[in-house]
Protein backbone atom coordinates (compact mmCIF):
# COMPACT_ATOMS: atom_id res chain seq x y z
CA UNK A 1 0.00 0.00 0.00
CA UNK A 2 3.04 2.30 0.34
CA UNK A 3 1.73 4.03 3.46
CA UNK A 4 3.79 5.09 6.46
CA UNK A 5 1.93 3.13 9.13
CA UNK A 6 4.46 3.91 11.83
CA UNK A 7 3.80 7.65 11.42
CA UNK A 8 0.05 7.04 11.10
CA UNK A 9 0.05 4.99 14.30
CA UNK A 10 1.94 7.70 16.16
CA UNK A 11 -0.52 10.37 14.95
CA UNK A 12 -3.49 8.16 15.84
CA UNK A 13 -2.23 7.61 19.39
CA UNK A 14 -1.28 11.28 19.87
CA UNK A 15 -4.14 13.09 18.10
CA UNK A 16 -6.95 10.53 18.06
CA UNK A 17 -7.45 11.01 14.31
CA UNK A 18 -5.36 10.63 11.16
CA UNK A 19 -5.87 10.86 7.40
CA UNK A 20 -4.50 8.13 5.13
CA UNK A 21 -4.40 9.33 1.53
CA UNK A 22 -5.28 6.80 -1.21
CA UNK A 23 -5.43 3.98 1.34
CA UNK A 24 -8.14 2.02 -0.47
CA UNK A 25 -7.62 0.72 -4.00
CA UNK A 26 -10.27 0.51 -6.72
CA UNK A 27 -11.36 -2.96 -5.63
CA UNK A 28 -11.82 -1.87 -2.01
CA UNK A 29 -13.79 1.19 -3.07
CA UNK A 30 -16.03 -0.97 -5.25
CA UNK A 31 -16.68 -3.41 -2.40
CA UNK A 32 -17.26 -0.74 0.24
CA UNK A 33 -19.68 1.08 -2.07
CA UNK A 34 -21.59 -2.20 -2.54
CA UNK A 35 -21.82 -2.44 1.25
CA UNK A 36 -23.06 1.15 1.51
CA UNK A 37 -25.66 0.60 -1.21
CA UNK A 38 -26.81 -2.62 0.50
CA UNK A 39 -27.41 -0.65 3.70
CA UNK A 40 -29.47 1.98 1.88
CA UNK A 41 -31.55 -0.74 0.19
CA UNK A 42 -32.06 -2.73 3.44
CA UNK A 43 -32.83 -0.29 6.28
CA UNK A 44 -32.39 -1.82 9.71
CA UNK A 45 -34.18 -1.04 12.98
CA UNK A 46 -31.68 1.75 13.65
CA UNK A 47 -32.35 3.61 10.40
CA UNK A 48 -33.52 7.20 10.92
CA UNK A 49 -33.77 10.60 9.31
CA UNK A 50 -32.25 13.22 11.60
CA UNK A 51 -34.40 16.36 11.87
CA UNK A 52 -33.29 19.39 9.87
CA UNK A 53 -34.00 23.11 9.92
CA UNK A 54 -34.27 22.94 6.13
CA UNK A 55 -37.02 20.46 5.27
CA UNK A 56 -35.51 19.98 1.79
CA UNK A 57 -32.32 18.55 3.33
CA UNK A 58 -31.88 14.84 4.02
CA UNK A 59 -29.63 13.60 6.84
CA UNK A 60 -30.06 9.83 6.94
CA UNK A 61 -28.21 7.28 9.03
CA UNK A 62 -28.37 3.57 9.75
CA UNK A 63 -26.32 1.39 12.07
CA UNK A 64 -26.22 -2.02 13.73
CA UNK A 65 -28.24 -3.58 10.92
CA UNK A 66 -28.70 -7.23 11.98
CA UNK A 67 -28.12 -8.38 8.39
CA UNK A 68 -24.93 -6.36 8.02
CA UNK A 69 -22.48 -9.05 9.06
CA UNK A 70 -23.39 -11.40 6.23
CA UNK A 71 -23.83 -8.59 3.71
CA UNK A 72 -20.46 -7.02 4.62
CA UNK A 73 -18.48 -10.23 5.26
CA UNK A 74 -16.96 -10.51 1.76
CA UNK A 75 -15.86 -6.88 1.77
CA UNK A 76 -14.39 -7.13 5.26
CA UNK A 77 -12.46 -10.30 4.48
CA UNK A 78 -11.15 -9.50 0.99
CA UNK A 79 -10.18 -5.82 1.17
CA UNK A 80 -7.39 -4.09 3.11
CA UNK A 81 -9.62 -2.51 5.77
CA UNK A 82 -8.56 -4.93 8.54
CA UNK A 83 -4.90 -4.85 7.50
CA UNK A 84 -4.88 -1.04 7.63
CA UNK A 85 -6.41 -1.12 11.11
CA UNK A 86 -3.90 -3.70 12.37
CA UNK A 87 -0.96 -1.78 10.88
CA UNK A 88 -1.97 1.51 12.53
CA UNK A 89 -2.45 -0.18 15.90
CA UNK A 90 0.71 -2.24 15.50
CA UNK A 91 -1.28 -5.26 16.63
CA UNK A 92 -2.31 -8.36 14.64
CA UNK A 93 -5.76 -8.81 16.21
CA UNK A 94 -8.80 -7.10 14.63
CA UNK A 95 -12.51 -7.73 15.17
CA UNK A 96 -15.39 -6.02 13.36
CA UNK A 97 -17.85 -4.37 15.76
CA UNK A 98 -20.53 -2.71 13.59
CA UNK A 99 -21.22 -0.42 10.63
CA UNK A 100 -22.77 3.03 10.31
CA UNK A 101 -23.84 4.72 7.08
CA UNK A 102 -24.63 8.38 6.48
CA UNK A 103 -26.30 10.15 3.57
CA UNK A 104 -26.62 13.93 3.42
CA UNK A 105 -28.13 15.58 0.36
CA UNK A 106 -30.78 18.00 -0.85
CA UNK A 107 -30.98 21.35 0.90
CA UNK A 108 -28.81 22.93 3.58
CA UNK A 109 -28.28 20.16 6.11
CA UNK A 110 -27.40 20.84 9.73
CA UNK A 111 -23.89 20.07 10.86
CA UNK A 112 -23.40 16.84 12.78
CA UNK A 113 -23.19 17.94 16.44
CA UNK A 114 -19.92 17.59 18.29
CA UNK A 115 -19.89 14.32 20.21
CA UNK A 116 -17.87 11.24 21.12
CA UNK A 117 -18.91 7.85 19.79
CA UNK A 118 -17.62 6.37 23.06
CA UNK A 119 -20.52 8.03 24.89
CA UNK A 120 -22.83 5.56 23.14
CA UNK A 121 -20.61 2.45 23.38
CA UNK A 122 -19.81 0.30 26.42
CA UNK A 123 -16.17 -0.17 25.42
CA UNK A 124 -12.87 1.57 26.11
CA UNK A 125 -9.21 0.97 25.42
CA UNK A 126 -6.37 1.76 23.06
CA UNK A 127 -7.39 -0.61 20.26
CA UNK A 128 -10.60 0.99 19.07
CA UNK A 129 -10.96 2.38 15.56
CA UNK A 130 -13.53 4.10 13.39
CA UNK A 131 -12.70 3.98 9.67
CA UNK A 132 -14.51 6.80 7.85
CA UNK A 133 -14.83 6.20 4.11
CA UNK A 134 -16.22 8.77 1.70
CA UNK A 135 -17.63 8.10 -1.76
CA UNK A 136 -17.69 11.80 -2.65
CA UNK A 137 -14.94 14.42 -2.70
CA UNK A 138 -15.29 16.74 0.30
CA UNK A 139 -13.38 20.02 0.76
CA UNK A 140 -11.76 20.60 4.15
CA UNK A 141 -14.31 23.20 5.22
CA UNK A 142 -17.15 20.68 4.67
CA UNK A 143 -15.37 17.66 6.12
CA UNK A 144 -15.36 15.82 9.43
CA UNK A 145 -13.66 17.78 12.22
CA UNK A 146 -11.85 16.61 15.37
CA UNK A 147 -10.58 18.15 18.58
CA UNK A 148 -7.02 16.94 18.53
CA UNK A 149 -6.02 14.83 21.55
CA UNK A 150 -9.54 14.79 23.02
CA UNK A 151 -9.63 10.97 23.05
CA UNK A 152 -7.27 11.17 26.03
CA UNK A 153 -9.51 13.59 27.92
CA UNK A 154 -12.91 13.50 29.58
CA UNK A 155 -15.76 11.28 28.48
CA UNK A 156 -18.83 13.50 28.05
CA UNK A 157 -22.54 12.88 28.11
CA UNK A 158 -23.82 12.05 24.64
CA UNK A 159 -25.56 14.63 22.47
CA UNK A 160 -29.20 13.83 21.84
CA UNK A 161 -28.91 15.74 18.53
CA UNK A 162 -31.51 18.29 19.65
CA UNK A 163 -32.29 20.58 16.73
CA UNK A 164 -31.92 23.69 18.90
CA UNK A 165 -29.09 22.67 21.24
CA UNK A 166 -26.21 20.45 20.12
CA UNK A 167 -25.01 20.01 23.72
CA UNK A 168 -28.38 18.88 25.13
CA UNK A 169 -27.44 15.73 27.12
CA UNK A 170 -28.58 12.28 26.14
CA UNK A 171 -28.78 11.02 29.74
CA UNK A 172 -30.18 12.77 32.82
CA UNK A 173 -27.15 12.19 35.03
CA UNK A 174 -24.26 14.06 36.63
CA UNK A 175 -22.01 11.01 36.33
CA UNK A 176 -20.50 12.43 33.11
CA UNK A 177 -20.13 16.13 32.20
CA UNK A 178 -22.18 17.89 29.57
CA UNK A 179 -20.56 18.42 26.17
CA UNK A 180 -18.74 21.74 25.76
CA UNK A 181 -20.21 24.21 23.28
CA UNK A 182 -17.34 23.95 20.81
CA UNK A 183 -19.08 25.91 18.04
CA UNK A 184 -19.54 28.88 20.39
CA UNK A 185 -15.77 29.18 20.97
CA UNK A 186 -13.96 27.27 18.23
CA UNK A 187 -10.70 29.17 18.79
CA UNK A 188 -10.41 27.61 22.26
CA UNK A 189 -10.10 24.11 20.77
CA UNK A 190 -7.41 22.50 18.63
CA UNK A 191 -9.64 21.58 15.68
CA UNK A 192 -8.32 19.63 12.71
CA UNK A 193 -9.96 18.46 9.47
CA UNK A 194 -8.89 17.40 6.01
CA UNK A 195 -10.10 17.54 2.43
CA UNK A 196 -10.87 13.97 1.40
CA UNK A 197 -11.25 12.13 -1.90
CA UNK A 198 -12.66 8.67 -2.64
CA UNK A 199 -9.92 6.20 -1.70
CA UNK A 200 -8.81 8.24 1.32
CA UNK A 201 -9.74 7.07 4.81
CA UNK A 202 -9.96 9.00 8.05
CA UNK A 203 -9.20 6.87 11.09
CA UNK A 204 -10.23 8.05 14.54
CA UNK A 205 -10.61 6.79 18.08
CA UNK A 206 -14.29 6.74 19.14
CA UNK A 207 -13.44 8.81 22.25
CA UNK A 208 -12.27 11.71 20.04
CA UNK A 209 -14.60 14.70 20.00
CA UNK A 210 -15.76 15.12 16.42
CA UNK A 211 -18.50 16.71 14.35
CA UNK A 212 -19.38 17.14 10.70
CA UNK A 213 -19.88 20.27 8.65
CA UNK A 214 -23.22 20.75 6.89
CA UNK A 215 -23.86 19.95 3.24
CA UNK A 216 -25.16 22.60 0.88
CA UNK A 217 -28.00 22.70 -1.68
CA UNK A 218 -27.11 20.48 -4.62
CA UNK A 219 -24.40 18.68 -2.66
CA UNK A 220 -24.23 15.08 -1.53
CA UNK A 221 -22.16 13.29 1.07
CA UNK A 222 -22.17 9.48 1.22
CA UNK A 223 -20.02 7.99 3.96
CA UNK A 224 -19.54 4.54 5.39
CA UNK A 225 -17.96 4.00 8.79
CA UNK A 226 -16.59 0.66 9.91
CA UNK A 227 -15.98 0.12 13.64
CA UNK A 228 -13.21 -2.20 14.82
CA UNK A 229 -11.73 -3.31 18.13
CA UNK A 230 -8.55 -5.15 19.00
CA UNK A 231 -6.65 -6.82 21.80
CA UNK A 232 -6.37 -3.75 24.05
CA UNK A 233 -10.10 -3.10 24.53
CA UNK A 234 -12.34 -3.78 27.51
CA UNK A 235 -15.96 -3.58 28.56
CA UNK A 236 -16.81 -0.21 30.14
CA UNK A 237 -20.40 0.45 31.26
CA UNK A 238 -22.18 3.66 30.34
CA UNK A 239 -25.09 5.48 31.97
CA UNK A 240 -28.26 4.35 30.23
CA UNK A 241 -28.48 2.04 27.20
CA UNK A 242 -25.34 1.70 25.11
CA UNK A 243 -24.13 -0.41 22.20
CA UNK A 244 -23.24 -2.98 21.02
CA UNK A 245 -26.72 -4.34 20.45
CA UNK A 246 -26.00 -8.05 20.07
CA UNK A 247 -28.65 -10.02 21.97
CA UNK A 248 -27.54 -10.83 25.51
CA UNK A 249 -24.13 -9.16 25.07
CA UNK A 250 -24.29 -6.88 28.12
CA UNK A 251 -25.54 -9.71 30.32
CA UNK A 252 -22.50 -11.75 29.31
CA UNK A 253 -20.01 -8.98 30.15
CA UNK A 254 -18.54 -7.63 33.38
CA UNK A 255 -16.90 -4.27 34.02
CA UNK A 256 -13.28 -4.26 32.87
CA UNK A 257 -13.42 -7.66 31.18
CA UNK A 258 -11.83 -8.10 27.71
CA UNK A 259 -14.19 -6.88 25.00
CA UNK A 260 -14.90 -10.20 23.29
CA UNK A 261 -17.99 -12.04 22.13
CA UNK A 262 -18.81 -14.75 19.62
CA UNK A 263 -21.22 -12.33 17.89
CA UNK A 264 -18.26 -10.33 16.53
CA UNK A 265 -16.39 -11.37 13.38
CA UNK A 266 -12.65 -11.82 13.92
CA UNK A 267 -10.82 -10.57 10.83
CA UNK A 268 -7.14 -10.78 11.80
CA UNK A 269 -5.34 -13.04 12.21
CA UNK A 270 -7.31 -15.20 9.79
CA UNK A 271 -8.36 -18.41 11.55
Amino acid sequence: MGLDFAAAGEAFRRDGAVLLKSALDAYAMEETLKAFDWSLAHPGPGAAKIRQHDNAALFYQDLYNPGCLEAYRHMLQTTDVADITAAVWGSPEVWFMYEQVFLKEGGESRRTPWHQDSSYLAVAGEHLMVMWITFDAIPREDSLEFVRGSHRGALYNGSRFDLNDDTAPLHDTDAVPRLPDIEADRAAFDIVSWAVEPGDVVLFHPAALHGGAPTHPGGRRRTLTLRFFGDKSYYDRRPGPAGPRAAGFHERMTQGSPFRDSSFLKLRPVE
